[in-house]
């Protein structure tokens, strides 16, 4: 049976975990991918969309808990990753 993950306080206490840690003996399947954005934003794009695909990635980026600008950068994004394999 794998191990929970432990409460790490600091960032020096997490990077000392995984510098030391076996992960495969944690349970890991609750994570998920996640990604910073740290490029600044300084192009726009002005895009048209019917009403009920606005409302679905609105939606969709709620349930991410995220902006629904970033949802669709991150959907764009991922389908350029997609394509260069």
């Amino acid at each position: 049976m794998s191990k929970p993950l432990p409460a790490l306080a600091s960032d020096a206490e997490a990077e000392a975990f995984v510098e030391t840690a076996d992960l495969t003996a944690y349970d890991l399947s609750a994570m998920v991918p996640h990604s910073f954005e740290f490029a600044p934003k300084t192009a726009q794009v002005n895009m048209r969309f019917p009403e009920p695909l606005l409302a679905a990635v609105k939606a969709q980026a709620a349930v991410l808990g995220m902006s629904y600008q970033r949802f669709v950068r991150h959907t764009l994004e991922a389908a350029l990753h997609k394509a260069e394999r």
